[in-house]
């Protein structure tokens, strides 16, 4: 990962020529010292909805990872992050967008969980007993899952 912080950049398109624009989107994964890690199910009205996913939301003009992410999460769950570990990146083809996954560690916020958009939340531990999982999530649990076994 580069030490410059990635800025959204509305105009960004698909490499190999592709028109469909890239949506920049900050995800958290929200890590408890005992090693749960927290998922949120997708609200009503957007796609996927009732999926779970890591949280998280798509970066603003001008934004870094780590001011979306902070943003994001105090409006979905109502709480304030610590620092973030920026982690993975993944680019991801779903039918409605194209969607590079910025993935963050998070082990440090303060506030207690609100479910702000209706969505539902379950701290997780591997195998997760939530479904269906958002297919974005998917490559990050296997992460999780390699690290444990390292």
């Amino acid at each position: 990962m580069t030490s410059t912080p990635l800025v959204a950049d509305p105009g960004a398109k698909r490499q190999g020529g592709s028109d469909r624009s890239v949506v920049e989107v900050a995800v958290g994964v929200l890590i408890r010292p005992d090693g749960q890690f927290l998922l949120a199910s997708r609200p009503e009205g957007k796609p996927y909805a009732g999926y779970w996913e890591f949280p998280g939301g798509k970066l603003e003009a001008g934004e870094t990872v780590a001011q979306a992410l902070a943003r994001e999460l105090h409006e979905e769950l109502g709480i304030q992050i610590g620092p973030v570990t920026p982690w993975r990146v993944e680019l991801v083809d779903y039918p409605h967008a194209l969607v590079r996954l910025h993935f963050c560690k998070v082990s440090a916020w303060s506030g207690e969980l609100e479910m702000r958009e209706g969505q539902r939340c379950s701290w997780e531990q591997l195998p997760v007993q939530v479904s269906p999982v958002l297919p974005g999530t998917i490559p990050v649990l296997q992460w999780l899952t390699e690290e444990r076994s390292a």
